[in-house]
């Protein structure tokens, strides 16, 4: 009985010094078992050598950049029909209006014209009248029309009107300039049906509804066309195109 007593208490003392070591092994850090990621260990970096340094080079202007005003400007025609985009002139303002002048011009760069014998040149004399731009006839420049003022009205209404000469017309001065013109625009309105409709239907105002005017063709409705005083009278105003459109627009 005595030898299992004595076996049993060394198996006893040996698991606790065996418990006694694991526990000392984990407080000294040997067997941590804390979640923080391990650090990796430091390796040896390797001397890149010596650092070169590149500098760009500005890029020269490529010589395939095409001037906008190339557009305009037919390849291998006339020099003295170019566009005045497309020539420089030596303009003299001393010149007497309304007599022939001539400049000499010279071709801008990029363009290319030939002279009455298809040879190329480069400086020709350039034949016009002299005149400033906006003393053109209105065939040679074109115009922005408003439909903003009221053409029949009077006296007639004027508006400054931004005009541009064309291409192939030569002057002198600015080529792009104001001018006063008289309201000239149309709504739509045709004055042979505001007519029929005033003889036919004048008695109840449809005149005066299909030119826009509502609160007269209420009245002409209400009081039976002025007892037929008042549609004599619009039939006769619309007639010579005294009465017209509420908008202020021409018939057609």
């Amino acid at each position: 009985m005595a030898a299992p007593v004595v076996q049993l208490r060394a198996l006893c003392r040996l698991c606790c010094v065996v418990l006694f070591l694991s526990q000392f092994y984990i407080l000294s850090g040997g067997g941590s078992f804390s979640e923080e990621p391990s650090q990796p260990l430091p390796q040896a970096i390797k001397d890149p050598g010596p650092t070169r340094t590149f500098t760009a080079a500005p890029r020269a202007a490529e010589s395939t950049d095409i001037p906008p005003y190339v557009m305009k400007c037919p390849s291998n025609g006339l020099c003295s029909r170019l566009p005045a985009d497309c020539i420089d002139c030596k303009t003299n303002f001393s010149c007497v209006y309304g007599k022939p002048v001539t400049f000499d011009c010279t071709v801008k760069p990029s363009v290319t014209c030939v002279d009455p014998d298809f040879k190329s040149q480069k400086s020709f004399v350039l034949n016009m009248t002299c005149r400033f731009c906006w003393q053109l006839p209105e065939a040679d420049y074109e115009c922005f029309s408003s439909s903003n003022c009221r053409a029949v009205s009077c006296p007639r209404q004027r508006y400054a009107a931004n005009c541009t000469v064309r291409d192939h017309i030569h002057c002198l001065g600015n080529r792009t300039f104001l001018k006063m013109l008289y309201c000239n625009w149309t709504g739509g309105y045709k004055w042979s049906t505001a007519l029929a409709l005033s003889i036919t239907l004048g008695g109840f105002g449809a005149d005066r509804f299909y030119l826009g005017q509502w609160r007269e063709g209420l009245g002409k409705l209400f009081s039976f066309g002025g007892l037929g005083i008042w549609t004599l009278i619009d039939v006769l105003l619309i007639g010579v195109g005294y009465v017209g459109p509420a908008d202020g627009s021409l018939y057609i």
